[in-house]
């Protein structure tokens, strides 16, 4: 993976050098990220010579109150979670909980997420902070090719160290005063342990047989699921 820097938006990285078998994720063809609010005009023209295609997997009340600042480049928008992002923390779910919950619920708009990145445009997947909807996302897509567990499972935790540590000090600081019996709410909102990741490929596995078999049982064609082999596969 690499990480990039480019003004106004974080947690971005190119997943391009995950092997895949004896070949490697294409580099350029799916990228990663938090919301793209605070781009700079810089930053937009460096994203706008990398990417075609943005995937913006926030709910309608997100996208409202941070529009992202890249209006040049095609953005879909799927909205993964069917219930508001404020109800798991309301609920106190775990993120093990949290992504089984997505995973179920979810299916069909997790292929539509797919079939964008199988366009075979490089594509940029993002939602709010780039870690929950963004990381099961591009798991899958990555597990669906046959890239490397250990290496999908890495990027997912990459995300905790990438996540501004001004936010998450202001974050776990509310959680603390207006949330105190919250068991799983700072886990939620700045953890990406591989051991979650790792459980829920593994879950998938044993219910539906492969990441690549979900998706297919969700609408994902054979014919798609070889666009994004070609897409993603150097």
């Amino acid at each position: 993976m690499t990480i990039l820097d480019i003004p106004g938006v974080s947690n971005l990285r190119d997943v391009g050098g995950i092997p895949v078998g004896t070949a490697r994720v294409r580099h350029g063809a799916l990228l990663r990220s938090g919301q793209l609010a605070r781009l700079t005009p810089a930053g937009a023209s460096a994203l706008e010579e990398r990417v075609q295609r943005v995937v913006d997997l926030r709910d309608e009340t997100e996208v409202r109150a941070e529009p992202s600042a890249l209006r040049s480049v095609a953005t879909t928008h799927i909205p993964l979670f069917l219930g508001s992002v404020g109800s798991f923390f309301e609920q106190d779910m775990d993120l093990e909980r949290m992504y089984r919950h997505l995973v179920d619920d979810s299916a069909s708009r997790l292929v539509e997420a797919v079939r964008v990145i199988a366009s075979g445009e490089p594509t940029l997947v993002h939602c709010t902070v780039g870690k929950d909807r963004t990381g099961v996302t591009v798991a899958l897509a990555l597990s669906a090719i046959g890239a490397d567990r250990d290496a999908v499972i890495a990027d997912y935790a990459l995300t905790a160290s990438q996540l501004p540590a001004e936010r998450n000090r202001a974050i776990i600081a509310y959680f603390r005063a207006n949330m105190p019996d919250a068991r799983n709410a700072i886990q939620l909102a700045t953890e990406s342990p591989a051991p979650v990741m790792a459980a829920l490929l593994a879950d998938i596995d044993q219910r539906h047989g492969s990441a690549a078999a979900y998706l297919q049982g969700a609408g994902l064609t054979d014919a798609e699921l070889d666009a994004l082999r070609n897409a993603l596969i150097d």
